[in-house]
Order: C-alpha cells, then structure tokens, then sequence
C-alpha cells in the first residue's frame, strides 16, 4: 500500500499530495466525492489546481481502504468537517501519525484538531503541519516553510525527515497547543485585515490591526498553555503575515467583501468565520478580552457593519502597549 496518505482532495490536500510524491514516494490521495475522484484518476489534473498535473505515484481514490495500514495519514478536510471524517475510519490507527493540515477550532468541541484526532484514535500519534503557505505556492514547487508540531519528539524528527522535500522545509516544534492555535486565530485577524483594506481604511490600519491582532493571538493561546516563541514562529506570526496580506487568502477575501458590502460565494470554505465564533464563545466563559474576533463575529453574522465594529474597537479605553 501507499507509504503516505492524504485524506481531502481539495486544493491544499493535493497540492500536499503533489509535493510529497515529487521524490517518487508513494501517496494515496483520497476524496468523498466518487464522481470527482474517477474524473482526477482519468485526467490527472484537480480543476482546482488546474495548471498541475497529478504525478503517476499519486493513487487517486474514494476508497478509504486504500490509507493501508502503515504509513503517515495528513488530514487536509475543512476544520468543521474533521471529527465526521475521523469517525468514517474504521481502523483504529493504532501507532500511525495522523497529521492535522487543517486550521481552525471545532464549533461543537471547542477543541483543535490534535484533540480531536486524540480523542477519536486514542492508540494513533497526533500532529499537527501548519504555517504560512498556499495550495499554489506548494503544488508549483515554490519554497515553503511550515511548523510540524508533535509532542513525541522522536516520531516529530522521523516526520519531519519524511516529510520535508526541497522546496517544502519543515521546522519541528512540541508545542502542538501554540501551532494550531496560531493556524485557527490568523485567520480570524484576516478578516478583519481584509475588511479593513475592503472598505479603504488604509494600510496603516490594516498595519495596527494585524499588530494588535497578534496581541490577541499571544493573549488567547498562552491563556492555553501555547510558547510565546511558537506564536512568533511560522505558525503565529509568518500566517498572519502571509493571510493578512495577499487576497490568495480566502479569509481576507471574505473580509474584504464584507469591506465593501459584497456578496461572497458561500460554497468556499471560510475558516476564520467559525473560528471567530468559537473563540468569543470561549472569551465569554474564560473573561478573556478578545475585541477584535468579537468584532469579526459580529460582522460575519451580519450583527454589525464594519464601520460599527470599527467605532467599537475605536472607543475602547486608551490603555499601555
């Protein structure tokens, strides 16, 4: 069977599949839809990534029996979507990194991936691959760098040699808490950058605003038990950098749209909208004091437009850096 599986055939998914199969490893990519799956096996191209063609080593498939039974699983499915794909796979994983490659945190659980993949494959080993990149970017060739986050350090370094190519450089971290929160809480701040630039508040602002949204980053994970240090790495601050200021990203995007009081297509996944939810949830039951992804759910929920919450966020009392 393969020596590394991909579940999610989405952009990131297979530009990951396409990325690690480059050395001429073995990779199953695997998808829910049968119809989508059969049509990439006979053209060896994803419509979303369309100038990529598939390499031959990629098997491409809708059969969840092809993850083997050994081998790296990295699961690149919609953050909401994690604990139903978790729960369609009948073995245990006993021993197996399974690699959450999605960024948010669950609406039902208020938890990260790593917890839900421990929680539903207690015997598997959880991780986590994150950072600054796009689907594009990674598929192309184009140099990378990520966080791979595992508490077992030993499994971490093996990971980390396996599953870092030339162009796509891993740096290894323990702080598996720090890595996914910095994945889920930029792109809450995303979009309120591209909400900002949407509805021409400048680049100044949008400037204070992702370094005060980083406050709001350090404050809400280290509340958690998240290393200062990881926060400023790839996974904290080189996210935040990346999706706050390239319209790749389709949180700004959706940002953006609602700057300018647009329409955004709601068949694309906006990660930053359920994420933003969860963590005022979670501020309202901890006191923590996250104004800024409060005002980000309140514009993403139509409770407020951007000019209000930005009068909101402009009322607060004047306080030390």
């Amino acid at each position: 069977m393969s020596e590394l599986v991909v579940i999610g055939a989405g952009a990131f998914g297979t530009a990951l599949a396409v990325a690690m199969s480059r050395d001429g490893t073995r990779v199953s990519l695997w998808g829910r839809d049968v119809g989508s799956m059969a049509a990439m096996r006979a053209s060896r191209i994803n419509p979303r990534l369309p100038n990529v063609k598939l390499p031959d080593e990629i098997n491409v498939t809708s059969d969840l029996s092809d993850i083997g039974k050994t081998g790296p699983i990295l699961i690149a499915t919609p953050m909401q979507t994690l604990h139903n794909m978790l729960d369609q796979i009948d073995d245990p994983l006993a021993g197996r990194p399974v690699i959450a490659c999605c960024k948010g945190i669950d609406l039902k659980t208020h938890q990260g991936p790593s917890k839900l993949i421990s929680n539903a494959k207690p015997d598997a080993i959880a991780a986590v691959l994150t950072g600054p990149s796009f689907a594009a970017d990674i598929a192309r060739g184009l140099p990378t760098a990520l966080t791979l986050a595992c508490a077992d350090e030993g499994v971490g370094l093996a990971l980390q040699h396996q599953l870092s190519k030339p162009m796509l450089r891993l740096y290894l971290s323990g702080d598996v808490i720090g890595a996914e929160l910095g994945g889920a809480l930029k792109n809450v701040i995303a979009i309120a950058a591209g909400a900002c630039i949407g509805s021409g508040l400048g680049e100044s602002a949008r400037a204070a605003l992702m370094t005060r949204g980083l406050a709001e980053m350090l404050r809400f994970s280290n509340h958690f038990g998240a290393q200062t240090q990881t926060m400023m790495g790839l996974s904290g601050f080189g996210d935040l950098a990346l999706t706050c200021t390239s319209n790749q990203s389709r949180n700004f995007q959706f940002g953006a749209a609602l700057g300018r009081a647009e329409a955004f297509d709601k068949s694309v996944t906006v990660e930053g909208v359920a994420t933003a939810q969860a963590v005022v949830e979670i501020a309202n039951e901890t006191g923590l004091d996250m104004p800024i992804s409060h005002a980000v759910c309140d514009i993403s929920r139509g409770n407020a437009s951007v000019s209000e919450a930005l009068q909101s966020l402009l009322a607060r009392p004047l306080k030390k850096e």
